[in-house]
């Protein structure tokens, strides 16, 4: 193992010390502890040969200048903010990885023809506020001014909580990225799913982000005495929600497609040990790399909720509280991926995301592509999330080779 895995661990542990809870890591968006990682991230940039700054949406963007001074950027990145009581490697990841290979760069005194741009995000998770992506969405142009006027649980406006982070919330739109000023977008990311560790392997290259759409669903039957009422004569709602949980499943175990569907929220009432319960209200997550696959399964799995609800005498009442189009990684980014993969002297493995990641909101704005790593157990979003030194190591090492290798392919994702 080389010196990559060991320092950019201990950096890890270091970092996870910026947080409002003491003994668990909670850094949300635009808190002052989130200002103080920001402030520890700077700092390590200039160490890393960077320049370092804030930009107006609190992104911290470190830049390592190419042979020519102001040449185009390749930008590599993920969030620095968490989740509550999480685990130290979600996003901090990617970031303190993509630190590591540019003051390897640095400390040999490798210059490229093009510039890199390190960026550390803000409000990837959408926790503080409801809102996501806010600072990858402003670097990609696509920031929507709306959520300044959303607020948090104490009734804090997020251009208030901005301003005293020390970003600018009139001047987010110069955060964006200018025609010709960046190249591509690459995350590396823990896969926070079990698929990698059961394959054996360290690394996988990312095909997609999964498209999401997610409903709301109410089932009004009729409540009665639990020991009165004839099995055949019930309109018992709980009983339909549960076949409709187990049509969900079925249909998307019936795909080889990649999609999954989650029953995940679920809530009876009258909720009593001796009542049949008259009313149920759940939700359904349906998830798919790509949106044609998705929008059929979810038609497939409300034509079974129908024709559940009429068999069982329940009323159907179905809402889409979400609905979010698959983010495709660029074929060229996913190519020198692979390549670099294979070069480390591993088996390359496709896989889509589940999960959403800053790189999606690149999508259609830059080529984009992500580096996914193992991850323990597949846990994620818990102080549980583990990896190790030795995937900790070759994370960098194909972040290098990434780069080094680099090719602007098409000016088009």
């Amino acid at each position: 193992m080389t010196g990559f895995g060991a320092d950019l661990m201990a950096r890890l542990d270091a970092f996870a010390g910026f947080t409002e809870e003491p003994g668990l890591l909670t850094r949300l968006f635009l808190t002052p502890q989130h200002r103080a990682a920001a402030d520890w991230l700077m700092e390590l940039m200039g160490k890393a040969g960077m320049s370092a700054r804030l930009d107006p949406a609190g992104t911290v963007v470190g830049r390592y200048e190419g042979s020519v001074p102001g040449a185009p950027a390749l930008l590599i990145g993920s969030h620095i903010d968490t989740v509550r009581n999480a685990g130290r490697y979600d996003g901090n990841l990617g970031v303190l990885a993509a630190v590591a290979a540019v003051a390897e760069l640095d400390r040999r005194g490798e210059r490229l023809p093009f510039a890199i741009e390190v960026l550390g995000f803000g409000d990837e998770e959408g926790v503080r506020f409801p809102v996501t992506l806010t600072g990858s969405r402003a670097v990609a142009g696509r920031f929507d001014r709306v959520a300044l006027e959303t607020r948090d649980r104490d009734g804090v406006r997020m251009a208030d909580a901005l301003r005293a982070f020390g970003g600018d919330p009139e001047a987010i739109a110069e955060a964006a990225r200018k025609p010709g000023e960046a190249l591509a977008f690459l995350e590396v990311h823990i896969e926070q799913g079990p698929v990698l560790e059961a394959e054996g392997l360290p690394v996988g290259v990312v095909t997609a982000i999964n498209g999401a759409t997610r409903f709301a669903v109410r089932l009004r039957g009729m409540a009665g005495h639990a020991g009165t009422v004839p099995m055949a004569l019930r309109r018992d709602a709980l009983a339909a929600a549960a076949e409709m949980t187990l049509a969900a499943e079925r249909v998307a175990a019936a795909s080889d497609a990649g999609l999954v569907a989650t029953v995940g929220r679920i809530e009876a009432k009258p909720g009593a040990v001796n009542v049949i319960p008259g009313e149920v209200v759940f939700t359904l997550d349906v998830r798919a790399p790509e949106d044609a696959v998705r929008r059929d399964a979810c038609a497939a799995i409300l034509g079974d909720f129908e024709a559940i609800a009429t068999r069982r005498g329940v009323e159907l009442a179905v809402e889409t509280t979400h609905d979010a189009a698959a983010a495709p990684c660029s074929p060229g980014i996913r190519r020198q991926i692979e390549a670099a993969v294979i070069r480390a002297g591993v088996r390359p493995l496709s896989l889509p995301s589940g999960a959403g990641h800053d790189a999606m909101a690149f999508a259609g704005v830059l080529p984009m592509g992500m580096l996914f790593v193992r991850c323990a157990g597949g846990i994620s979003h818990n102080p549980a999330e583990s990896i190790t030194a030795e995937d900790a190591d070759l994370s960098v090492q194909i972040l290098l080779d990434i780069i080094r290798h680099f090719e602007h392919e098409t000016p088009t994702p």
